[in-house]
């Protein structure tokens, strides 16, 4: 398979394609009309990362109300996230894992809204019978989840590249917040945070938003 065939598998542009894999644009359009070829160890990392980012995908957009679909438990039904956490898993089953806000108010680093609705999740498409779930992938290494009382979420670090990658459909607030909360928390650091070589000039950009946030 060639790199124009593995871009296409993605749907996406040549620029996206670049910035997706801190690949230099010319480099790209180089290897797709032959004016050179990617060496064969090249186009197997290639194949190995978008073999995981078609699992672990980007969201494509925010799911409508659907009447035909179930309601997941309430936020304002419930005291405190980790108790509504659990009335969700219990309704989307054992082996979801919670993502980007979700994770957040696992770890602590944001409470969260009253009037919630979208759950973002790592797991089986068929929890989006259920009206406000967000599947942003199928499966998840276990390296990058925790686990408080029962609840899977990911870890910050993943949970940071993932805010990034789905930027365009969140209110980055909650980040912002637990940036503000892990910088405060740290000894005014963010030691010990990383992100994907691709996101990390913009994990910069919301470090110092952070930062801030933090002095406001």
């Amino acid at each position: 398979m060639n790199v124009r065939e593995l871009r296409k598998q993605l749907g996406d542009t040549q620029g996206e394609f670049a910035r997706r894999y801190h690949i230099p644009f010319r480099t790209i359009q180089n290897w797709e009309t032959g004016i050179r070829k990617p060496p064969e160890y090249i186009l197997d990392l290639l194949q190995h990362r978008i073999r995981e980012d078609l699992v672990n995908r980007k969201a494509l957009g925010l799911p409508e109300y659907d009447a035909a679909k179930k309601d997941l438990p309430a936020r304002s039904d419930y005291v405190g996230a980790l108790a509504w956490l659990k009335a969700v898993k219990a309704c989307l089953g054992e082996d979801v894992v919670f993502a980007l806000d979700e994770a957040l108010m696992c770890n602590g680093f944001f409470g969260g809204r009253n009037d919630e609705y979208l759950v973002w999740i790592y797991g089986d498409d068929r929890a989006s019978n259920y009206n406000g779930v967000v599947v942003i992938g199928n499966r998840i290494s276990p390296h990058n989840v925790e686990e408080k009382e029962g609840i899977k979420y990911t870890d910050f670090n993943r949970t940071l590249s993932d805010a990034i990658a789905n930027e365009s459909l969140l209110d980055m607030q909650g980040i912002i917040e637990a940036l503000s909360k892990y910088y405060f928390t740290n000894g005014e650091s963010f030691h010990g945070l990383c992100v994907a070589p691709e996101y990390q000039e913009r994990f910069d950009l919301l470090a110092n938003e952070a930062m801030e946030y933090y002095d406001s």
